[in-house]
């Protein structure tokens, strides 16, 4: 078949545009970590000279990065003035870690995720898994900055008065289990939300507990907050509210964990599953964010899935549908979407 020299050069712009992409990435890591983006939104417009003292950093370096931020959209240049600054738009983006628009822990995450490429490339050949615990300790760092600005946005205000009845239970004082709570984030957003509530944290990584052991303290709510070691079909208790944050996906057994997780919930107690937004339809999830958690799965989630026992590897972009299956073999009779962002769906199971 004759190839369409047009659209052959429309594709080879895209994959010119996605090798930019690419190599951006990394600068912006840079950027982050020397402190390059936040000296920008606290003096203004600037030369690479003046950059480059602020930080503490090497002219040429910071002279060439700016040049590759500025045409990428990450940094805008000013050609009357021969500087560089950051928007409004840029500054809350890049340095505002509390805003749900900061996106420094994406890269962080994924930066560190394609360090994996080799070990994901031997699995494509033999089946086996990568597990969590065999990534870049970045991974762990990005996915909590990527994630934490979310849940601090729609967690209490959004996705907890979506479940029936669960606002008041925690108000009066409930037992609270979050289930894969890596650093313990979303648990410290509910715990200070509802003081008169206690909170269980569950890992199965040593180091991720310890950090969030430390963070509880440093929070002043270790008194009724504690984290510890144990896998999400076997962690103890018995719970009014039992939360999942962007994890079941990534587990060997989801049915077998949506099992346990229905013994460990009181007669009327609530499971609140919170899983990456997908459509039901491949073809519903071809868009940018798509490709984002597609991507990622490929990399990340469906690896550590066929590390564990099962293999399910529901991946990334499970959807609606076939999270609802997993619950319902797992015993549960009511099931409901109870809210949904851009980014995340949110269902609300029940025994």
């Amino acid at each position: 078949m004759a190839i369409n020299e047009e659209k052959l050069m429309e594709f080879v712009g895209k994959a010119v545009g996605d090798l930019g992409a690419t190599l951006t990435a990394a600068l912006v890591v840079t950027g982050d970590r020397l402190g390059l983006y936040r000296a920008m939104a606290a003096s203004g417009p600037t030369t690479s000279t003046e950059l480059a003292a602020t930080t503490n950093t090497a002219e040429r370096y910071v002279r060439e990065w700016l040049a590759a931020q500025a045409a990428a959209g990450y940094v805008t240049y000013d050609p009357a003035t021969r500087r560089y600054h950051l928007t409004e738009e840029q500054a809350e983006a890049l340095t505002n870690e509390e805003s749900p628009a900061c996106v420094l822990g994406g890269f962080q995450a994924m930066t560190a995720a394609v360090k994996a490429q080799p070990r994901i490339e031997e699995g494509f050949r033999t089946g086996k898994g990568v597990g969590w615990h065999e990534h870049d300790p970045n991974l762990f760092q990005g996915t909590e900055r990527f994630f934490r600005p979310g849940y601090n946005a729609h967690l209490v205000a959004e996705w907890i008065p979506s479940l029936a009845g669960v606002r008041e239970k925690l108000e009066a004082g409930a037992d609270v289990a979050d289930v894969g709570c890596g650093h313990g984030a979303s648990t410290l957003i509910l715990a200070k939300a509802f003081p008169r509530s206690r909170f269980r944290g569950f890992d199965y990584l040593q180091p991720s507990i310890d950090a969030a052991t430390e963070r509880a303290r440093a929070a002043g709510v270790a008194d009724r907050v504690t984290f510890e070691v144990a896998s999400a079909k076997a962690y103890p208790g018995r719970y009014d509210l039992v939360c999942f944050f962007d994890c079941l996906h990534d587990m060997g057994d989801p049915v077998g964990v949506s099992a346990h997780v229905k013994t460990s919930l009181q007669p009327d107690g609530t499971w609140m599953l919170v899983e990456p937004f997908a459509n039901d339809n491949v073809e519903d999830n071809l868009n940018p964010i798509g490709r984002l958690f597609y991507s990622a799965s490929t990399l990340i989630c469906t690896p550590a899935s066929l590390s564990q026992e099962v293999g399910a590897a529901l991946g990334a972009q499970a959807g609606e549908a076939r999270l609802r299956e997993v619950v319902t073999q797992g015993g549960f009779t009511r099931v409901r979407r109870a809210t949904a962002t851009p980014f995340n769906l949110v269902l609300e199971a029940r025994p």
